[in-house]
């Protein structure tokens, strides 16, 4: 009988990009087989997760080529790259998912995503690597955005624009991808009017939306402002918040109350029919990746939602996903992201920014 295993990976950027290393874990029935880790040297957190997996694979294919292998990793990109749903348009990705997919027979791998929580064991490893523990390799910290700001390289510069008011923005509903589809109030048109103005005045050389009706509404008055087309983007669709689309926080906590809890305590809860935090971010960051990579050095402006945005602010500076809860992104605001092609090192500019209302 063919011998199953287990493997679980993950990796981190201290600066993403930053000293990085992975984290994997080999187990049989509960046993473990083996543990790895190392540092890579300079690299984003995309590029460690992918190095995890590659050690993983390589060692469960070492113990046994024949074994059948289940991945369980916490990137949802990864996962969804590898499992063959999500273009890989990163050519430093593609080369690692090439990698990846030639260590082992393919149909005999699957790939599962689970909450980070239940990742713990390679994480730790990661993290291992990264504090220098016996069996890692450690090196220099280095001051990676100021290397890079005097630099002459021209960053990718995203403009992060969240739709304007709509009627269920003053009581704070739940509004994701829902059939409801609120559009723009009154008071919202006026700030989609507004934000127009100044993102004409930034000279952005292309805008990109998601395709619901608030952000629609927005993006036709920033198209009519800088004249440039919309090209609409299912990835940049606000969180689906399933069953709490349309309820305010107080109608969730007193109907779903244990439900409200576990959303709280953790980002990678999915809210029932919905989807979590962790998944947010991961789509987010694909997203971003693949502006840097199709336009790299140009301004662009992304009419997208509060959720997102703040995914995207969290995964600028680095910051742990919880970091979520404690910024709110008002409507019709700028947050700019910059984004060094070459190596992909990433620098929140603006948060929030309302000025021009």
């Amino acid at each position: 009988m063919s011998r199953i295993f287990h493997v679980t990976a993950d990796g981190g950027s201290r600066g993403n990009p930053g000293p990085a290393a992975y984290g994997a874990v080999v187990s049989e029935n509960g046993k473990v087989l083996a543990e790895l880790f190392d540092t890579i040297g300079i690299a984003s957190n995309n590029v460690a997760e992918y190095r995890g997996l590659i050690a993983g694979l390589e060692k469960a294919h070492e113990l046994d080529p024949d074994a059948t292998i289940n991945v369980q990793m916490d990137s949802k990109l990864v996962v969804e790259q590898m499992s063959g749903r999500w273009q890989i348009k990163h050519p430093d990705m593609r080369e690692l998912a090439k990698q990846a997919r030639s260590i082992h027979d393919l149909s005999k791998v699957t790939f599962d995503w689970i909450p980070r929580e239940e990742n713990s064991h390679a994480d730790r490893l990661a993290n291992k690597a990264l504090d220098g523990e016996p069996g890692s390799v450690s090196r220099p910290q280095v001051n990676f955005l100021t290397e890079r700001i005097v630099s002459s390289e021209v960053p990718t510069t995203i403009y992060f624009v969240r739709h304007g008011e709509t009627m269920w923005t003053p009581s704070r509903r739940f509004s994701g991808i829902g059939p409801e589809d609120p559009e723009l109030t009154e008071k919202g048109i006026g700030q989609a009017k507004a934000v127009a103005k100044e993102i004409a005045a930034r000279k952005p050389d292309l805008i990109i939306a998601s395709p619901l009706m608030r952000t629609t509404q927005t993006a036709k008055e920033i198209s009519d402002a800088t004249k440039l087309d919309v090209t609409f983007d299912d990835q940049w669709v606000e969180c689906d918040f399933g069953n709490w689309d349309g309820f305010t926080p107080a109608e969730i906590k007193e109907k779903y109350p244990d439900e409200w809890d576990a959303w709280l305590a953790s980002p990678s809860y999915r809210p029932s029919g919905g989807e979590s935090y962790v998944e947010v971010s991961s789509r987010a960051e694909a997203g971003l990746t693949d502006l840097v990579v199709q336009y790299p050095g140009k301004t662009i402006c992304v009419v997208t939602h509060n959720i997102v945005i703040r995914a995207l602010a969290c995964l600028a500076i680095g910051a742990p996903l919880e970091g979520m809860y404690h910024v709110d992104i008002l409507p019709c605001s700028i947050t700019t992201v910059l984004v060094w092609p070459s190596d992909g090192l990433r620098a929140l500019r603006g948060l929030s920014e309302r000025s021009h209302l």
